[in-house]
């Protein structure tokens, strides 16, 4: 009996090892924490990935080279006692883009309001109907955020399920003390993130996600100019949703993403491409005025 558990184990052990959907880079650090022990940030960080990498996020079994590639750094900006901590945390969600050895950032958000209790070895508990703790409530959130992102730019609309499990968080939060998760706060915090996502009058920007990727980058290694044609698609689809709400919340994020690599696609473009595509830019995202306008400058 014994020797057939351990077979049993054996076959399966590679599929499970394959099963979860993150291959998360977990930091936390605390330059302005001092006279304080250190060990416990060190335990944190280890606890933490664990929970990230090892937990079963979705019913979809992934590969191993499927394992979405992300980072969150946690920094500890002070201790007010034993177990409470305060500080922000940096979210990065990254996509290989298809035939290339290259990774394109879907995401890059620095959340400031990143305060929760932590008491050295105790479970991280979480459930996805309740609140439990903000450390656990707050990284599921993220977690179930980049997966959207993530399907969204491989399928038309497929990070749905994902959403309203973020805003299944978002709702039980309702009554957390901690800052972030209510409408009245803020205009650009977690609460607004999900509900700009779920919002379909905002639905072209979804859209855009995936023309961006699939007709976008992911045709470029083959066809420069059919994969910028995509990437203008994109590009017309967010300004619509600028032009609906100025200033959201979501293209924010997005253009903070991307950026560098939008200022890198047109560079090469040809004159014509190149006007349209400062004009969308400068439009949308106002304060990088400046960086758009250098692409004009770049000859081809």
């Amino acid at each position: 009996m014994i020797r057939l558990l351990v077979i049993i184990l054996i076959i399966c052990l590679p599929a499970l090892a394959g099963a979860q959907e993150f291959m998360c880079q977990v930091t936390v650090n605390s330059p302005q924490v001092e006279g304080t022990e250190k060990k416990v940030f060190q335990t944190l960080q280890s606890e933490l990935y664990e929970f990230v990498n090892n937990r079963k996020w979705t019913n979809y079994v992934y590969k191993t080279e499927e394992r979405i590639e992300c980072s969150i750094m946690i920094t500890i900006t002070d201790r007010p006692s034993s177990d409470q901590f305060k500080g922000k945390v940096n979210v990065v969600l990254q996509r290989p883009v298809y035939k290339t050895s290259y990774n394109t950032n879907l995401l890059n958000l620095v959340d400031k309001d990143f305060d929760f209790k932590y008491v050295e070895y105790e479970p991280l508990d979480y459930n996805d109907d309740a609140y439990t703790s903000n450390l656990t409530s707050m990284v599921a959130y993220y977690l179930y955020v980049m997966l959207g992102l993530d399907a969204d730019s491989f399928t038309k609309f497929g990070g749905t399920p994902y959403y309203e499990k973020a805003r299944g968080v978002v709702n039980a939060a309702q009554n957390a003390p901690e800052r972030g998760w209510k409408a009245f706060e803020s205009l650009k915090n977690r609460y607004w993130l999900v509900e700009n996502l779920m919002n379909n009058t905002y639905a072209p920007f979804r859209e855009g996600l995936y023309i961006y990727h699939r007709t976008g980058l992911d045709l470029m290694s083959e066809n420069m100019d059919m994969g910028r044609s995509g990437v203008n698609d994109c590009l017309e689809n967010i300004q619509r949703v600028n032009r609906e709400k100025n200033g959201l919340y979501v293209v924010q994020l997005f253009m903070d993403a991307k950026k560098d690599e939008l200022i890198n696609i047109y560079s090469q473009a040809a004159p014509m491409d190149k006007t349209k595509a400062v004009n969308i830019l400068k439009e949308i995202d106002p304060a990088n005025s400046s960086k758009y306008q250098q692409i004009m400058q770049q000859s081809k």
